[in-house]
């Protein structure tokens, strides 16, 4: 879709301010109500006494929700027109949050019936709402300002994103393990009010987008022409790293808990290893406004390098009073920071080569994961999140740079390769259920070499390590 409307010669001068804040809460609320799996996983594995691979139908239900729902979203694209170009930004998002608000309300008869299958079909609905916010929301996020700085304004709001899920396991553990269990036994019930307020936030957030004054960003549908863009070389791959990133992140943050539950590793209780569950995603926090900074052209190599130490500063002493870890408990976590900082200061602002340096650096932790064990195999597995943080970034503004009208579809093709997310847990499942859950690490493994590839192959494309989306922007490509 080309992105012009008949406001456009108002908006050149327009502050964006407002719907970023907007788009920022939104990105917060996903990222607290997907981290809430995690949660939730070995607690429905524990009350229902499921295997691994049974446990691990809750994301292939969630994510391939995102699969379904972005299939139906280009299939309609293709036949009849891109269905975000007909109805606009603005209600595109609403649609999103209404189907979310309804697949938390499902919740309730699942708890009440304390039927698995029930809270599958919850989650589904709970995807699909989510995918429609996927498909909008980033695309929106890289139109509010120019296409060289679009890396950047993601990463900030998908730092928010990810300080959603690094209070998730903290707050959401509370709620589901404390606040609303029955002491002592495992229950349904401890899953119905959460949601039931996760519902009423949504229909809050739907009403304060529907009052907010949002740019509109239309186009013209008659100038799409049909798989348009697939005909770019960066969307397709950039298809499989989104599949790949998807499927690592998600199944380590899946496989946490457990993981640390077991005894070669750290043999702790549920309880204490959410906390650094909320670490991983909080790594993922940090390294996100780091890449938003990294990212900025407003400010000078030497200020950057001083907000990002200031940064890393204030977000750790947030998560630190987020955490019930001690000082002593959180002392390893401090060092994979000073290395994130280090990998943004090789990265030198280039979104291809921060993609597959970090890609690297993960390959490396991983296997140190597996063949090692107790603290160094868990602060290796939890140190990945701080080098997951710019993937999803970087991936999507480089896989759709140059798209032109084709944006919004390519979009949708990337939000349907959120599929892995739904495919890799439960085949690392599977292979934790034959093989034992440290050796089941070398799945995100292979993850992360495939994305090391791409980030290589964008390295080449864009010809440059300076800024690849400007060139990309000026060469049409």
């Amino acid at each position: 879709m080309k992105h012009t409307d008949s406001n456009e010669s108002a908006q050149s001068g327009q502050s964006y301010t407002t719907p970023l804040i907007s788009l920022t809460f939104l990105f917060f609320m996903w990222g607290f109500i997907t981290c809430m799996n995690d949660i939730l996983i070995p607690h429905l594995k524990g009350l229902f006494v499921l295997s691994y691979l049974e446990a691990m139908l809750v994301q292939f239900c969630f994510f391939g929700a995102y699969f379904t729902g972005s299939l139906i979203y280009f299939l309609i694209s293709y036949f009849k027109g891109d269905p975000i170009n007909k109805i606009g930004y603005k209600n595109g998002l609403l649609l999103g949050l209404i189907i979310s608000a309804l697949g938390c309300l499902m919740f309730y008869p699942a708890a009440t019936l304390s039927v698995y299958g029930l809270f599958l079909a919850a989650f589904f609905v709970l995807g699909l709402g989510f995918t429609l916010l996927q498909i909008t929301a980033n695309p929106y996020v890289s139109l509010l300002g120019k296409e060289s700085t679009a890396s950047g304004r993601l990463n900030l709001v998908q730092a928010f994103n990810s300080f959603g899920t690094t209070i998730a396991p903290i707050l959401g553990g509370y709620l589901i393990f404390h606040f609303f269990a029955t002491e002592g036994t495992l229950s349904a019930e401890a899953t119905k009010m959460p949601y039931l307020i996760f519902f009423g936030v949504f229909v809050l957030l739907t009403f304060f987008i529907y009052k907010v004054k949002l740019p509109a960003f239309k186009g013209h549908e008659s100038e799409l022409d049909g798989l348009g863009a697939l005909r770019f070389p960066q969307l397709k791959r950039g298809a499989f790293a989104i599949f790949f990133y998807v499927g690592a992140e998600v199944t380590i943050g899946s496989f946490m808990i457990s993981f640390l539950e077991h005894g070669d590793i750290t043999g702790m209780k549920e309880t204490v290893a959410k906390n650094f569950l909320s670490l991983y995603w909080g790594g993922a926090m940090i390294g996100r406004f780091l890449g938003a900074i990294s990212m900025s052209d407003a400010l000078s190599q030497g200020k950057k390098m001083l907000y990002m130490v200031l940064v890393c500063v204030g977000l750790f002493v947030l998560i630190y009073a987020i955490v019930d870890l001690s000082f002593e408990q959180m002392q390893w976590f401090l060092l994979f920071i000073a290395a994130n900082l280090i990998g943004f200061t090789i990265g030198k602002s280039s979104p291809a080569l921060m993609l597959s340096l970090f890609a690297t650096v993960n390959i490396v932790l991983l296997l140190v994961t597996v063949m090692t064990g107790g603290a160094l195999s868990m602060w290796c597995l939890v140190g990945v999140g701080l080098f997951n943080s710019i993937m999803w970034s970087n991936i999507f503004t480089l896989s759709i740079s140059g798209l032109g009208e084709y944006k919004s579809q390519g979009s949708s093709l990337l939000v349907m390769a959120i599929l892995g997310g739904a495919v890799i847990p439960p085949l690392q499942g599977s292979l934790a259920d034959t093989v034992g859950i440290q050796l089941s690490f070398l799945i995100p493994v292979v993850c992360y070499v495939y994305i090391t590839y791409f980030g290589l192959f964008c390295m080449k494309k864009f010809k440059s390590v300076e800024f690849e989306l400007e060139k990309a922007t000026t060469s049409g490509h």
